[in-house]
């Protein structure tokens, strides 16, 4: 599905996608704590709802961004845009996120060391706006698949799947009900 286009917008949307996006690129592009949060409001929250890390307020959040957040982004993190939906007053973008676990992430991993291997995780960030600027970020993503990836979770013995969660949302023709038919498999269903 693809993003909505220009021509289809009003012009609060564009105003939301245009903020979204500075936003983003702050984050990801120009690693500037500062600049993200110019981007929001004077009483903004953050929640990455698997691990509960992100803060409330401008000062906490800030601090997130600089300390956390910006500096233990892996130098090769992409995110691919899979889809995007702008409401009134809030974008969802379903994405993959992908880097290598190469340095210490407390806001995506707390408290495991780096594996150095791959990971490719689908992720939906809700970001609610209010006067042109960003209320709110409430992203989520599979952490079980996550830790399926850097080898803390074993699927074989557990009813959860690896990278195959972001393969199958690049790929919608890609079979389904893998899960079950293992344990069918095994006489668990």
């Amino acid at each position: 599905m693809a993003a909505p286009t220009s021509a289809e917008l009003t012009p609060e949307q564009l105003t939301m996608l245009e903020v979204w996006e500075r936003h983003l690129r702050s984050e990801f592009a120009d690693h500037d704590a500062d600049a993200a949060l110019d981007t929001m409001t004077a009483t903004p929250h953050l929640n990455h709802v698997p691990v509960m890390t992100g803060g409330i307020g401008r000062d906490a959040i800030r601090k997130f961004y600089a300390t956390r957040f910006i500096p233990q982004m892996p130098p090769d993190t992409t995110i691919e845009l899979i889809s995007r939906t702008i409401g009134h007053d809030q974008i969802v973008d379903e994405m993959i996120f992908t880097c290598t676990h190469t340095i210490a992430m407390d806001w995506y991993l707390p408290g495991v060391a780096p594996t150095g291997r791959r990971i490719e995780a689908p992720t939906v960030a809700i970001v609610r706006f209010r006067d042109g600027a960003i209320e709110s970020e409430h992203i989520y993503w599979d952490q079980a698949s996550v830790l399926v990836q850097i080898g803390l979770l074993d699927a074989n013995s557990l009813p959860v799947a690896g990278i195959e969660t972001a393969e199958k949302l690049r790929d919608p023709d890609r079979p389904s009900n893998a899960l079950i038919a293992r344990a069918e498999g095994r006489g668990r269903a």
